[in-house]
């Protein structure tokens, strides 16, 4: 009787199920391309120092000085100007910034008014409970420095826009809309008139330094502010740091003409330093007539760098 076929299977020898170490050449990807999960990162650990005191002290100090750059370069260019230690090389300061320091004029002065602001703040802002704080450059303070706030409320918006930029320096722009806000519920309309004549007040107008009692023709009149033309150029002023003289026409037409005469002379560049005395001391004298005096110097002045006025109408 014949065996039906045998169903096992042959075992074929190195066909077994235990794995089979790899004999090939071919060496083994260890990147972890082909199984992301699996790829390997290397950290590098960076070692932490404690600060010692003076570390921490020095610090603390170079930081402060990198935040109050700015308040020192106005409070510099303050002093040169206010003092005019710019006048053995440039006629005037805004010249001396522009060759000096490569600062247009309103660049100067903003770095000037920005500086008040901030002496405006360290003054009103509460010194009791949490520290505010401080801006750390002009751009901050721009709109205030421009707006006819008094320090008291400068103070209050500063402290308002730290609120808003949740206890941080705010932006200029945050301390604008602010200031817009302020403005708005407050705003007072424009006294003066073009060609009215106004004593300057500076108060704290870093821009009006040295500028007190002088006299002006007013030139333009603004929202909140005007230009006004004095012997030696051109100030835009806020309405509250001026005061009309009260002229009748007639003055004021006396005073526009003189101012027209005194503006002249002091463009002479090589000019003796009488002149000066003479522009400076006409250019405070608020009142719409020359002393016989007066109008033979400054006729003298004028006959001497030929400089020929004809009396307008």
């Amino acid at each position: 009787m014949n065996k039906p076929p045998s169903r096992r299977k042959k075992v074929i020898p190195g066909a077994s199920g235990e794995p089979k170490p790899a004999t090939d050449s071919v060496p083994k990807n260890t990147s972890g391309q082909d199984n992301p999960a699996s790829a390997t990162i290397t950290v590098t650990a960076v070692e932490i120092l404690e600060f010692t005191e003076e570390e921490q002290s020095l610090r603390l100090h170079l930081e402060c000085q990198v935040e109050r750059a700015f308040l020192s370069a106005g409070q510099a260019l303050m002093e040169l100007r206010d003092r005019r230690l710019y006048r053995s090389t440039h006629r005037t300061f805004e010249e001396y910034c522009r060759e000096r320091f490569n600062y247009s004029r309103d660049a100067a002065y903003l770095k000037i008014s920005a500086t008040v602001v901030y002496e405006n703040l360290q003054k009103f802002l509460p010194t009791i409970g949490r520290q505010i704080p401080m801006p750390t450059n002009e751009r901050q303070l721009r709109f205030l420095a421009k707006a006819e706030l008094e320090p008291a409320v400068q103070a209050d918006v500063w402290q308002q826009a730290v609120e808003q930029a949740g206890n941080k320096i705010p932006s200029g722009r945050i301390v604008k809309d602010i200031v817009d806000r302020i403005r708005g519920r407050t705003k007072i309309p424009n006294p003066y008139n073009i060609g009215e004549i106004c004593i300057l007040l500076p108060k704290d107008d870093p821009d009006l330094r040295g500028k007190g009692g002088y006299w002006g023709v007013v030139s333009h009149v603004g929202e909140y502010s005007c230009t006004v033309q004095i012997w030696d150029g051109d100030y835009t002023v806020k309405i509250e740091h001026l005061k009309s003289l009260e002229l009748f026409d007639e003055d004021c037409r006396f005073m526009q003409q003189l101012c027209l005469r005194l503006r002249q002379l002091n463009q002479v560049a090589s000019r003796d330093e009488a002149v000066d005395w003479l522009l400076q001391g006409l250019g405070k004298q608020a009142k719409p007539y020359l002393s016989s005096l007066h109008a033979l110097l400054l006729a003298a002045a004028e006959r001497e760098y030929k400089l020929v006025w004809k009396q307008q109408k």
